[in-house]
C-alpha cells in the first residue's frame, strides 16, 4: 500500500517542479527581455522616481523567485528521495537547485538593495543623475547571474522534463 502511494506521488512532484521551473523561467525572460527594456526605452529609468519604482517591482520579483526556489528544491528533494535510481543525476540537480536558490537569495538580500541604495538620490539639491561607477558593476554582476540561473533553469527542466517522460514509459509498460 504504500509503495502506490509513494508511485502515485511521483508523478505529481515532477510536475509540480516543472511547473515551477516553467514559471521562474518564463517570468525572469520577461522581465529581463521585456519589461525592463520597456522601462528603458520609454525613459522611465530616467526618472527621479524610478528608483522607488525599480526597488519596489524587484523587491516583489525576488520574493517570487524565492519561492520558486524554494519549491524547487523542495520537490527535488522529494523526487530524490522517492527515486530509487536517481543516482548521480539526481544529486547534480540538487545541488544545482541549490545554487538557484542562493542565487535568489544574493538577488534578494544583497544586489537589489545595494543597487537601490546606490541608486537612491538623498541630496534634493543636486540635480545631476550620474550612474555610479559601481553600479555598472552591479548591473554586469546581475546580468552573469542572471545568465547562470537562465542556464540552471533549463538545465533543471530539462532533467525534470526527461524523468517525467521516464516515468510515463514506465508505467504504459507495467499496464501492457
Amino acid at each position: 500500500m504504500t509503495t502506490s502511494s509513494i508511485e502515485f506521488n511521483k508523478p505529481r512532484w515532477q510536475t509540480i517542479v516543472c511547473m515551477t521551473l516553467g514559471f521562474w523561467l518564463s517570468a525572469c525572460l520577461l522581465l529581463d527581455l521585456v519589461i525592463m527594456p520597456s522601462m528603458y526605452v520609454s525613459g522611465m529609468m530616467a526618472e527621479p522616481a524610478f528608483v522607488t519604482a525599480g526597488s519596489t517591482l524587484f523587491s516583489v520579483f525576488n520574493r517570487v523567485e524565492l519561492v520558486c526556489a524554494a519549491l524547487g528544491v523542495t520537490g527535488l528533494l522529494v523526487l530524490s528521495n522517492l527515486s530509487k535510481d536517481s543516482g548521480n543525476k539526481g544529486r547534480t540537480a540538487i545541488i544545482l537547485s541549490f545554487l538557484l536558490l542562493a542565487i535568489a537569495l544574493v538577488d534578494t538580500y544583497g544586489l537589489t538593495p545595494q543597487m537601490t541604495a546606490l541608486g537612491a538620490n538623498l541630496n534634493l539639491f543636486d540635480s545631476a543623475n550620474e550612474v555610479p561607477a559601481a553600479m555598472n558593476q552591479m548591473h554586469a554582476g546581475y546580468w552573469v547571474l542572471e545568465l547562470v540561473k537562465f542556464a540552471l533553469v533549463g538545465s533543471l527542466l530539462s532533467w525534470c522534463y526527461r524523468q517525467l517522460g521516464d516515468g510515463e514509459a514506465l508505467r504504459m509498460q507495467h499496464r501492457s
